[in-house]
Order: structure tokens, then sequence, then C-alpha cells
């Protein structure tokens, strides 16, 4: 982000009036002045597009696809599926997008003219044009993304939804009415892969369809909910009374254990099953606690820790270090738990951050670089961080040297804090694309977003090699 100065309301602008220096704006550290206004700077993305639907959407889940592993050429498409929290319950729906040419250009951190020399006048023009990209492409054809919607009826808000990700066109919904609902959204998927106009722009109807599965054995609402990664088809549901029910497929169906599991004295607010013990999961609760389960001995946590003084809303365990597990509080911090270190009631971090100043609404462990992870909060912040990164006076040298200006690391910010995204008011959720690196979709009350800052190649490993 930048920040320019602004004609106050008012004065008269005039060509001979020089205007204030664009510059970096710090989050936390910098004020914005009266007659100051922050401006985005595309050049900072590879990718940046943002879209809404009707009413919010402040759930939603990326579908795995058939479109290939490790995707990296610009146009992209992407399909999700979000649920609705609409003004009267019977105006509520779950939404299966198809979001098609994505358009984006790929850009180095340092300029390679800068690199071999150049004094970076050449790329000026390119720079225009990439900062014109989400209009027009080279070959004159339209940059905007085609959005695809097909809805189907749903009755209630739509607290949380996550689609099963060994069959994504199985999904489960958490609606206010506490009700957990199983559905097969596989007739909505084909037709929006057959079709560039289907539900274009969001005009199709909602469609009346039944769940495969009405659970209504929680006594309150909820929001927490997961799919196994390792055995297909077997969810957990958390409700806000702390109470836990575990969900095995079966023949077409599912049997949900009426006994639930007890191990919070609050709302449970996250569950996240373990991406490499096929009977272990992960739950936080607004007691302050995270809590680690084997579903094999008994309804009791076998270990719990206190993690903060305050709610824990969320957690992520990390699908390339199983041994690692992020958690998000509602005072705005958040800490990266090593679970080989930790003691049944211990406190133990391994990194512990306090750089939002809001509730953590999300995070999330990248799919492709096992120490990057992104975090969103109440105060409209998306953050990217990079754990491996500390200060080195000498890399920061070496990289003035080659881009021959002065570009001192602010003294305020961690060193692991990689990127900042803004722009959308009350940030609920954000979810990584497993099979396109680098790219975040976010989701708020006036939209979504999706981006690929231009920085996160950089650290992410050379999939097309």
């Amino acid at each position: 982000m930048g920040r320019t100065g602004n004609t106050k309301k008012g004065e008269a602008s005039s060509s001979s009036i020089p205007s204030m220096p664009t510059r970096v704006w710090q989050p936390g550290v910098d004020k914005l002045e009266e007659g100051e206004e922050l401006q985005c700077d595309p050049s900072a993305y590879n990718s940046l597009h943002g879209f809404h639907v009707g009413w919010p959407c402040l759930s939603f889940d990326i579908l795995g696809d058939k479109l290939g592993l490790n995707r990296t050429e610009f146009p992209h498409t992407l399909y999700m599926v979000a649920g609705t929290q609409a003004e009267k319950a019977p105006w509520n729906s779950i939404g299966l997008f198809k979001i098609s040419n994505v358009s984006g250009k790929r850009r180095d951190v340092v300029p390679k003219n800068l690199v071999n020399g150049g004094d970076g006048m050449e790329d000026d023009d390119d720079e225009d044009e990439d900062s014109d990209s989400d209009e027009e492409s080279e070959d004159g054809a339209s940059s905007v993304p085609n959005i695809q919607v097909r809805r189907v009826a749903h009755h209630g808000c739509v607290n949380r939804i996550r689609a099963m990700p060994q069959n994504p066109h199985i999904c489960v919904s958490w609606a206010d009415s506490a009700h957990v609902q199983v559905w097969d959204m596989s007739s909505h998927l084909n037709a929006l892969a057959e079709s560039e106009t289907e539900g274009k722009d969001g005009t199709s109807p909602i469609l009346n369809q039944a769940p495969l599965v009405n659970f209504s054995g929680h006594k309150d609402e909820g929001y927490a909910i997961d799919w196994s990664p390792a055995t297909a088809g077997r969810l957990l549901s958390g409700d806000c009374m702390g109470m836990i029910h575990i969900w095995e497929p079966g023949s077409g169906s599912w049997t949900v254990d009426p006994i639930p599991l007890a191990g919070h004295t609050a709302s449970v607010e996250d569950l996240q099953w373990s991406p490499g013990q096929a009977n272990v999961f992960a739950s936080c609760s607004v007691d302050g606690t995270v809590a680690i389960w084997d579903i094999r001995t008994g309804k009791s946590p076998r270990l719990s820790f206190k993690a903060y003084n305050a709610d824990v809303n969320v957690i992520s365990w990390n699908r390339l270090d199983s041994c690692i597990l992020a958690s998000g509080s509602d005072d705005g911090r958040f800490s990266i738990h090593d679970l080989r270190s930790i003691k049944d009631g211990d406190k133990a971090k391994k990194e512990h951050f306090e750089y939002h100043k809001h509730p953590i609404t999300s995070i999330e462990w990248s799919a492709h670089e096992s120490l990057t992870l992104a975090v969103s909060s109440g105060d409209n912040q998306l953050t990217i961080w990079d754990l491996s990164l500390k200060k080195d006076e000498e890399e920061e040298a070496e990289f003035k040297a080659q881009t021959k200006e002065q570009v001192n690391a602010p003294q305020d910010l961690p060193p692991q804090l990689l990127f900042v995204h803004q722009g959308q008011k009350d940030l609920k959720e954000l979810h990584w694309h497993n099979q396109i690196p680098g790219m975040i979709v976010s989701t708020a009350a006036d939209g979504f977003n999706i981006l690929m800052p231009y920085n996160i190649q950089n650290t992410l490993p050379d999939l097309a090699a």
C-alpha cells in the first residue's frame, strides 16, 4: 500500500501546486493525516481482483479440481463454495462458483536491468502496462474475471462451510439454526464446468435441493467443522456449548456419535484434523485453551494447554510439518506451537506475534511452503508471514546496492512480515489455493478478493523446474 496527498474538500486543485510524494505506508506505525488517503499500488501484486455477489459470504472453501497441480500460467480458473449471511433466514443460499480468466503477470522483486547495472528507466513503460492489466490483456481480450454461480437454498445463515478434500462436490454447512447439513453439489459443479455462461454474473435462480444429511443433535449453533484429510468422509463438528461430535462415513450416509466429546468449558471455535495421523485432531475454544485429541482413547483430550488469556478463535495445522500448529486469539495475537515440546497445561510456544491489534479471524499455512502462513484480522489487514526470515544487515546492504536506492526495513515491523493486504472491510476468512502456488482468496462483508502478491513467488520452491 502507498499513501498520497489528497486535495482537501473545498479547495481548488492546480497543476502548479506540487503534490505530496507517494510513499510506502507502514500499517500500525504510520498514521493518516488529514487530507491523506491510502491508495493501492498494483505493482505489489502479480494478480489482484475483487468481486461481490449480493449478500456477504463470510465463510467459503476452495474446491480441488482436475485442471492440474502447481499451476503457474495466467489466466487461472478456480472453483469455490460459499454460504451467505442474508438479512432473513429464507433468503440464504450456498453458492458454487466458477471463476475463470483470472489474469495477472509475474514480476521480478529486483528488476533484471537493475541487477545488470541498468538505470531502471526501461521498465517504466512496462510498469504502466502492468498497472492497466486488469482492464485489457496484450492481445486485446478482457482481463476481468468471468464469475459464474449456481445457488442452492439454505435455510438460515451459513456460519461455516467446508468441502471434502477427497470429493470436493461433497460439502458440509454449519447453520445458525444449529443444524449441520451435508450436500452433494456434483450436478451444479458439472453444469459450471461444461459451460462458460451458466450462472454468469450471478444471474442464476436459487434452486431447491435436499441435503444428504441433516444433523440436529447439537444443542446450540456452532462454527467449528473439519473434514479429515486422511480418511475420506470422516468429519468433526463443534458447537458453542463446547461439544464435539464425530461423524463416520457409511454407505451413502454418515453415522454421528450421539455422545459428544467434552473437554472445553466454553464454545469450540475451530477444529483441525492432523495431516499426519488419521485419528488425531486439535480443537480451540473461547476458554483460552487448545486441545489435542485421539478418537481411539475415549471422550477426553490427550493434551490440553492454556494458549491465551483470551478466546482462541482459529487454528491451522501445518500440512508440511505435522508437529507445528498455529493459533490466533481474540486479542490480536497469534502463536506457533511445537507439539513435540508441549506438556499438558504448558503455555510453551515456539513463536509469538503481537502485530495485529484486533481479533484474529482466520489463519492458514501455505500448502507449498512449510514456514509461510497467512493471517486475517478485525483490523482489516490480511498479512503474510515467512517465519524463515530474520533481519540480515548484509543482505539489506546488497539489496540497496542492486537497486541503487535507500531501502530501510522499518524497525517497528517484524522481519517475518512479508506482505500486508488491505482494502476489505470486516475480513472473516482466507484460504490458499492448494493447486495455484501463491494465490490467496479472502472474504469480507464487502465481497471477495483474489490476490497473488508479487514477492510470494520468491519464497516458494521452483515448482515448474
